[in-house]
């Protein structure tokens, strides 16, 4: 498969690299608002051996509209930001491209614009896109249904400079039905990503947790999004969709 990337933060540096020692799947370009990249690729960037392309391509020197015309892609994985659909969205969806973002926080209107993309083409929305969280997620809403009366906390630890509340633990509130006041945030050190959901029983409690080691896990969990929404078709997608299956008895 094809792929272009958004985004080439920390996270997106790491998806990056997964992407480039994949076998079954090459990094076409990275896009960027920045040229300072542009006479490089991602494999030199990395020191990885590689033959994906990779080259770096600025918002200041060509249209996505041309990128993708002139280096087409199956699918494009976003880590960029919360207004990077703007940016590709039309262009990606008309050009029947599968879109899978991993944006921790999208407002009601971005949410509205997806769902206005999938009916062109292939949208998928993760705010963690960590395989390992959403089994946590799936894990939770089977515990809840079993015990719907049973205390719920949800405690999100993640580096010191990230800003507001985890998505990730916004996410499994909603899903859990529980107010966002259960959410307990903790800021320290160079954490990547934690999630904990305590389920309170009368004389029993039971823990979930997920922990990210390393930014990889973004990497591999947009891979496994990518090769599981290859014989979708154009809809609206979350994580919960492609490992419903795995659950069936």
């Amino acid at each position: 498969m094809k792929i272009g990337l958004f985004g080439f933060g920390k996270a997106g540096k790491a998806v990056a690299s997964v992407i480039l020692q994949s076998k079954d799947h090459s990094l076409q370009w990275v896009y960027r608002k920045t040229n300072r990249l542009n006479s490089r690729d991602a494999a030199d960037f990395f020191g990885i051996e590689s033959n994906d392309p990779g080259h770096f391509y600025s918002e200041k020197k060509i249209s996505i509209q041309d990128l993708l015309e002139q280096h087409p892609v199956d699918a494009i994985i976003d880590f960029s930001s919360q207004e990077g659909i703007y940016t590709y969205g039309e262009s990606a969806a008309h050009r029947k491209v599968k879109i899978i973002s991993a944006i921790s926080h999208y407002s009601d209107k971005e949410v509205n614009f997806l769902h206005k993309l999938a009916q062109k083409a292939i949208v998928f929305w993760s705010p963690n896109i960590t395989l390992g969280i959403n089994y946590l997620l799936y894990a939770s809403q089977f515990l809840k249904k079993i015990a719907p009366a049973v205390d719920i906390e949800i405690i999100e630890e993640h580096f010191k400079d990230k800003k507001g509340v985890s998505g990730t633990a916004i996410r499994i509130a909603d899903v859990l039905e529980v107010k966002d006041e259960k959410i307990n945030t903790i800021r320290a050190g160079g954490i990547v990503g934690k999630h904990e959901v305590i389920f309170g029983f009368p004389f029993q409690t039971v823990r979930l947790i997920h922990e990210s080691i390393s930014r990889d896990a973004f990497g591999n969990g947009a891979l496994f999004a990518a090769e599981h929404l290859v014989n979708k078709k154009p809809g609206f997608y979350k994580f919960e969709d492609l490992l419903h299956p795995y659950f069936k008895v």
